[in-house]
């Protein structure tokens, strides 16, 4: 049966660079962000990689890969989640998260799950669920 999970995270760290030429449109972006994550998963200064498509200046859509090293529920190991999302012209992002079969290290060895998580404008840090299973 699924563990949910819940807790905040925080990026610490955003590097965007254009992709291709930047006045074509729709416009493509690279992104390198550090999060740090605390609650049910708690990982530090993770590292993930972006792959933006800006629709407008301000609304598009997101692909990405984070790993993520420390514990979950108090379980020590690593993982690797796949992210895709959106993001919207009032500054707000929807974004779903699964893990990447195969990739649990140490005690998450097995890992199965998905997420969210949605952000506001203006906030440090943002909620998210977490359901997965171990094998």
């Amino acid at each position: 049966m699924p563990v949910q999970t819940t807790g905040r995270f925080s990026y610490a760290n955003w590097e965007e660079r254009a992709v291709g030429s930047s006045e074509a449109s729709p416009r493509l972006a690279h992104a390198s962000v550090t999060n740090t994550f605390s609650g049910g998963i708690e990982a530090v200064d993770t590292t993930c990689e972006y792959s933006i498509v800006y629709i407008t200046e301000k609304t598009g859509t997101f692909t990405g890969m984070e790993r993520l090293a420390g514990r979950l529920d108090g379980r020590e190991g690593g993982f690797v989640v796949e992210e895709r999302g959106s993001f919207g012209a009032d500054g707000s992002v929807r974004c779903t998260f699964e893990v990447v079969p195969g990739s649990g290290t140490g005690e998450l060895t097995g890992l199965r799950g998905s997420g969210s998580f949605t952000t506001g404008p203006g906030a440090s840090s943002f909620p998210y669920t977490f359901h997965y299973d171990l094998d």
